[in-house]
């Protein structure tokens, strides 16, 4: 009785840091972009670049590049990804999108080397980019009949048109800039505009029940939840009532409802990029960089939606709805059961079982990184933990590499894009590639020769483009489904 107490309290621990968490910056923006991926970008537009008749050297090394320059967590890459895929993306460049965004991005990279030193970033990207366009080619062969259905059956409301209109490209360019204001951690944004003390004499007992309620170790990488974390959950409570009767029938016309949910997305939004920190005679209100990056991104939307037929902006609304409801319920159960299973995993097992460069200490740390899941960037200073108590850096990459991939809740969220079949699929190649990527890291560490290092990072190169071009040739004689 006592497990399962811990279990639960653990579960909801996690699933409260979580929502407190400053995530919703990255969240609420993805499923407003995947939206407008859907509904406002012609089929075309997509599958010029990514699509799965694109020839293989300009859409993957464009599904990398469109990765690496969104610096998100692999919850939040998952309604980009698709936004991407529905609108007609290959399965294959659509993965590489899927796996390099969140492990290659430019802010995990630098973050990697600043924290890591330059030689992990350097091996970071490398295997990244390389395994991550060797699993897009694999899967795009395994399931090259499912597919050619895709594409058959991908939207075409706006294959008519060649361009996407201003207006469309204005709110999605737009949503991206917000995207980048509540994400990106320099100092324009980061540096305090002003502050003043509000009068909330209650602010600070109340943030001591919260700590009291949701302890945390902050060594760990856990997050516990603050004042204004908690002022973020009851937002998006209120966000999910109100979108329930104001997006559900948006096809049919908004009604108030829906001004009302979108006011309070654009209120959360505001209020997680500014701080709240209680003090003792009450709670100090920082106005920061970020609030007004922040607002004028929403304004930028807010004027170029206006422009919207209302047919479009309809769309729009409905498909980030219906990205939503697809899921996040999901998220909510994946982080649910990430917060229980970390009450029984121990980071010394793990950090036992890795001290050493094998290719079961690989696999453990890939595990390891499926139920210690850790917001963006927050990876990287637990992996300097667990480097300092002796974890080998082979593993340790391996654990880099997978972390962001392959986080239980993230892989729930998968299989409701792509499917119960191509999932397993995709969890096992990611799991696999990122046990050789360790592996073969590990073994330069200690000391192979980096000609050796090359030749067997080559020759596993070399097998999944001849497997991708060898079932590409048996397959081209079949007839496609």
């Amino acid at each position: 009785m006592d497990l399962m107490l811990k279990l639960l309290n653990g579960g909801a621990g996690s699933l409260a840091s979580y929502l407190a968490a400053h995530v919703l910056l990255c969240l609420l923006p993805a499923f407003f972009i995947a939206g407008a991926m859907a509904a406002l970008i012609p089929k075309a537009s997509i599958t010029r670049w990514l699509g799965r008749s694109t020839p293989t050297y300009v859409s993957y090394p464009a599904a990398a590049l469109a990765g690496s320059l969104i610096a998100v967590c692999s919850c939040t890459i998952v309604p980009l990804f698709a936004g991407i895929y529905r609108k007609g993306a290959g399965i294959g460049p659509a993965i590489t999108f899927l796996f390099f965004a969140p492990a290659g991005n430019i802010m995990a990279l630098a973050y990697t080397g600043s924290i890591l030193g330059p030689e992990f970033a350097v091996a970071r990207v490398v295997l990244c980019l390389l395994f991550g366009i060797g699993i897009g080619l694999l899967m795009s062969r395994i399931f090259w009949r499912d597919d050619a259905t895709h594409d058959a059956e991908t939207d075409d409301a706006f294959a008519d048109k060649a361009q996407i209109a201003p207006a469309a490209l204005g709110v999605l360019l737009s949503l991206v800039a917000l995207l980048i204001a509540g994400t990106l951690k320099l100092w324009p944004l980061t540096a305090t505009v002003g502050s003043a003390t509000l009068p909330l004499g209650w602010a600070q007992a109340w943030q001591d029940t919260l700590f009291a309620w949701v302890p945390f170790d902050a060594a760990k990488g856990e997050e516990g939840v603050s004042f204004q974390g908690s002022v973020l959950i009851a937002l998006l409570f209120m966000i999910a009532a109100t979108a329930w009767k104001g997006m559900e029938n948006i096809m049919d016309g908004a009604n108030r409802w829906t001004w009302v949910a979108l006011g309070l997305a654009a209120t959360t939004l505001l209020v997680a990029a500014a701080r709240l920190t209680p003090v003792a005679d009450g709670l100090e209100f920082a106005l920061t960089g970020r609030v007004l990056g922040v607002g004028l991104a929403l304004g930028a939307v807010w004027h170029f939606a206006r422009q919207l037929p209302a047919d479009e902006w309809q769309a729009w609304l409905w498909e980030a709805w219906r990205f939503v409801k697809q899921i996040f319920v999901l998220l909510i159960v994946g982080v649910f059961i990430v917060g229980m299973v970390r009450q029984v995993i121990r980071p010394e097992w793990i950090e036992a079982v890795a001290g050493s460069n094998t290719v079961l200490a690989n696999a453990v740390a890939v595990g390891f990184g499926v139920f210690m899941y850790f917001p963006t960037l927050v990876e990287v200073p637990v992996a300097r933990m667990f480097l300092d108590l002796g974890m080998h850096p082979g593993p340790l990459l391996a654990y880099l590499m997978a972390d962001p991939e392959l986080s239980l809740q993230s892989m729930l969220m998968v299989a409701a894009v792509i499917g119960r079949t191509k999932t397993p699929a995709y969890v096992g190649l990611v799991a696999l590639f990122s046990i050789c990527a360790g592996f073969i890291y590990g073994t330069w560490i200690d000391g192979a020769a980096l000609l050796s290092t090359a030749m067997a990072l080559g020759l596993f190169s070399l097998v999944v483009v001849t497997t991708f071009f060898w079932s590409r040739a048996r397959g081209a004689g079949q007839p496609q489904a």
